[in-house]
C-alpha cells in the first residue's frame, strides 16, 4: 500500500515516528508543500534555511522528495488521489496556524477517502500533556520543568528502511527553493540532518563541559547552536537528551530544552498569546521612529546592542544573552511594544520559532510568564562588560570600534577617539529611559492595586 509522508517541521529520517509508521505500510511518497501562507510571509533568512534543509532532505532520500506549491488542503488531497493513498502520515503540529491548517487538510482528506495519521511532535514532550495534579496547565516554568523531567519519553528510533516513490516536482516549487537559497545569509550554517548531528557531536565533545558559564558569553563558542536544526526538525530534542552525559552542565542544557517545551505548551493553551500580551499591562507604548531603524540596523550607539543586531543580519542567528539585551533595549529604552521586535526577529532568524521567540520577548517585556518582571531593565553597558568582558564580541561585529582595547569597546563615548571611525552616538540616555520605563510599569502596578482595593471594598459592602 502506498502512503504519503507530509514533511513539515521534521526534515529528517531518523527518530521520525510518522515516517516509521508510513514505511511499515509499504511504498512512501515523501511530500513537502511550499505553503504560500507561510512562505511568502517569512523573511529571506527563514526561507533560505528551510530551503537548504529541504534540499538536504531531498538528497537523503535519493532525490525522491516530492515538491509542490499551494494551499495544503488542496495539494495534499491531490497527491493522495494521484497515488491512490489511503493514509497521510504527519508529525503533529501544535502551533495555532498548524492546528487550523491540519484540521482543514483532515476534512479535505475525508472527501477523497483518506485519513491523516499524526504521530509525535517537534518537542521532547508533546504540548498540552504536562499538567498539574489538578489537570491544569502550568503557569510558571520551574514546576513545569520539574514535571517535564518526570515525564517518560521513548528512546530515539533508527531511520527506517523506506521504499520511496518519486513524483514529478513542480517547477514553481523548485524555483522557489532555488530563489530562497540565493538569498541565504552569508553566515548561515550548513543545513541538514548530517550537519545537525556533526554539530551536536562537536558540542558534546567540547563546549558542553563549560556550558554552565560559557553559555552566557557571546564572544565564546559556548552554546550548542542546535536551535536552527531543532526549528526545522533536522534533529529531534529526544535525540539530544538521549545523547547528554551526566553532570551539571548537561542538566543545564536539558533545562534549556525544557524552556522550549514550556513556551510551546503556553502557546498550546493560549494560542492568542502568539501576538498578544499573555498578561496585558495596559501601559503606554511609543513609536520609536528613527530610533527603531537604528535598532534594526545596529546603529543605536550602544555597542553590545549593535553587535547583536548586526550578527542577526549576517548569520540569521543571535546569541541568546544578546537577544535579551536587544529586546530589553527596544521595549524598555525605546518603549516599543514587543511584537515590533518579535516580527523583526522572525524575519531574520533561521531558528525563528513563534512560541520561543514571542514568549521570550514577552518575558523581557513583562507581559509573559514571569511573575514580577516590570523592574527588569537590562543596562546595555553593564551587560556588555559582564558577558563580553574583553570586548571581543563587540569588536567582531562593530569594526568601527576595533581600535578600542578590552572593555573600552563598550563605552566609546568615554574615549577621545571612540567615535573616530563613524560609530554613532547613543540614540537615548539609558538612565533617563530606565526611569521612564520603571515609572510606567510602577504606575500600572499602582492602578492595579487601587482596582483590587475597590473590588475588595465592594465585596465587604455587599
Amino acid at each position: 500500500m502506498t502512503s504519503v509522508l507530509w514533511f513539515r517541521r521534521d526534515l529528517r529520517l531518523a527518530d521520525h515516528p510518522a515516517l516509521t509508521a508510513a514505511a511499515a505500510e509499504g511504498e512512501v511518497v515523501g511530500l513537502f508543500v511550499v505553503d504560500p501562507a507561510l512562505w511568502d510571509r517569512a523573511g529571506a533568512a527563514r526561507r533560505a534555511w528551510v530551503a537548504a534543509s529541504v534540499r538536504s532532505l531531498a538528497e537523503s532520500t535519493g532525490g525522491a522528495l516530492t515538491l509542490r506549491v499551494g494551499a495544503p488542503e488542496e495539494v495534499v488531497p491531490d497527491v493522495v488521489r494521484q497515488v491512490g493513498a489511503r493514509t497521510v502520515h504527519v508529525t503533529a503540529e501544535p502551533t495555532p496556524y498548524g492546528r487550523a491548517r491540519d484540521a482543514r487538510v483532515a476534512a479535505a482528506l475525508v472527501e477523497v477517502g483518506a485519513l491523516g495519521r499524526p504521530a509525535g511532535s517537534p518537542y521532547a514532550v508533546d504540548p498540552g500533556t504536562v499538567r498539574t495534579g489538578k489537570g491544569e496547565p502550568y503557569q510558571v516554568f520551574t514546576p513545569f520543568a520539574r514535571s517535564w523531567r518526570e515525564q517518560g519519553r521513548p528512546a530515539p528510533l533508527p531511520a527506517p528502511a523506506v521504499s520511496w516513490r518519486h513524483l514529478r516536482n513542480e517547477a514553481d516549487a523548485t524555483g522557489r527553493i532555488e530563489a530562497a537559497l540565493r538569498d541565504a545569509p552569508a553566515g548561515m550554517p550548513e543545513a541538514g540532518e548530517a550537519a545537525a548531528h556533526a554539530r551536536w557531536r562537536a558540542f558534546v565533545a567540547g563546549p558542553l563541559a563549560a556550558y554552565d558559564t560559557a553559555r552566557d558569553l557571546p564572544g565564546t563558542d559556548g552554546t550548542s547552536r542546535m536551535s536552527p536544526y531543532l526549528k526545522v526538525g533536522a534533529v529531534h530534542p529526544r535525540q539530544l537528551l538521549a545523547g547528554l552525559p551526566e553532570g551539571s552542565a548537561a542538566e543545564r542544557y536539558a533545562t534549556e530544552l525544557a524552556w522550549r517545551d514550556f513556551y510551546a505548551d503556553v502557546l498550546w493553551h493560549r494560542p492568542d498569546s502568539a501576538w498578544s500580551d499573555l498578561r496585558p499591562l495596559g501601559i503606554g507604548y511609543d513609536d520609536p521612529g528613527d530610533a527603531l531603524e537604528a535598532w534594526r540596523n545596529g546603529r543605536t550607539g550602544f555597542p553590545v546592542v549593535d553587535a547583536g543586531m548586526r550578527q542577526l543580519r549576517h548569520e540569521g542567528w543571535m546569541h541568546n544573552r544578546v537577544r535579551m539585551i536587544t529586546a530589553s533595549f527596544l521595549t524598555k529604552d525605546l518603549h516599543a511594544w514587543w511584537p515590533v521586535g518579535a516580527r523583526h526577529f522572525l524575519d531574520l532568524l533561521v531558528d525563528g520559532d513563534v512560541a520561543s521567540n514571542n514568549h521570550g520577548w514577552q518575558w523581557v517585556a513583562g507581559t509573559g510568564t514571569d511573575a514580577a518582571p516590570y523592574f527588569r531593565v537590562f543596562n546595555p553597558v553593564t551587560q556588555g562588560r559582564k558577558f563580553d568582558p574583553d570586548g571581543d564580541y563587540v569588536r567582531r561585529w562593530v569594526p568601527e570600534l576595533a581600535h578600542l582595547p578590552g572593555p573600552a569597546a563598550h563605552e566609546p563615548w568615554k574615549h577621545p577617539d571612540g567615535h573616530a571611525h563613524g560609530y554613532p552616538l547613543p540614540v537615548v540616555d539609558h538612565a533617563v529611559e530606565r526611569q521612564e520605563a520603571l515609572a510606567r510599569y510602577q504606575d500600572r502596578v499602582r492602578q492595579d492595586r487601587v482596582r483590587q482595593d475597590r473590588v475588595r471594598q465592594d465585596r465587604v459592602r455587599t
